[in-house]
């Protein structure tokens, strides 16, 4: 990114915010209903770039692959790129994914935009399960459990920006909480 795109980004009306949790902790939704408050706003899903992998695809496990953390770190990358670019041309870029242990800070190193914030959505793993219940889609299975999960986002994650326990928390409720605290809270420099 130039210094011009920078400093283009550097303004009150545009950043980026990336979304981080666990699988079913809410990030889609409340990245969507996050974007689609602001005037300007692109929604970057992490996982959008992982299914992009038509041959080859090697999934993430809780002992995973060497291919699979190349995968990984390739779908940040390509992210925080599309991210950027979103900031660069005047939006708010949302940014959801998993992004647990040293990958966070390695996402804010990632992402050059300034200014830039961090949202972890931390809701406890009951509230989670109930919601993984609730939902269509399917983020666990024998690789991982919520607790599991939780465990690494709790004890491997440095504390970046505004971690939220969203466990009974609507929507709205936290996308009001993400609004008022991201850009101060949630800061990254």
């Amino acid at each position: 990114m130039t210094e011009n795109s920078r400093a283009r980004c550097g303004g009150e009306s545009n950043g980026v915010i990336v979304i981080s949790g666990i699988s079913a902790a809410g990030k889609s939704t409340v990245a969507q209903a996050l974007a689609e408050r602001l005037d300007r706003s692109a929604h970057v899903r992490g996982d959008f770039f992982r299914r992009m992998i038509v041959g080859g695809l090697v999934n993430m496990t809780a002992e995973p692959d060497p291919e699979a953390l190349a995968q990984l770190r390739l779908r940040y990358r390509l992210a925080a790129a599309s991210a950027d670019a979103y900031c660069a041309a005047g939006f708010t870029a949302i940014v959801q994914d998993i992004v647990l242990g040293e990958h966070l800070a390695e996402m804010t190193e990632l992402i050059t935009s300034r200014p830039l914030a961090v949202v972890v959505l931390a809701p406890d793993p009951d509230a989670v399960l109930e919601r993984e219940q609730q939902r269509a889609k399917t983020g666990y299975g024998p690789h991982w459990q919520p607790r599991e999960l939780d465990a690494v986002l709790r004890q491997s994650t440095a504390r970046i920006g505004l971690w939220l326990d969203t466990s009974h928390q609507t929507v709205d409720q936290t996308v009001d909480e993400i609004l008022k605290r991201a850009w101060t809270e949630g800061a990254v420099s």
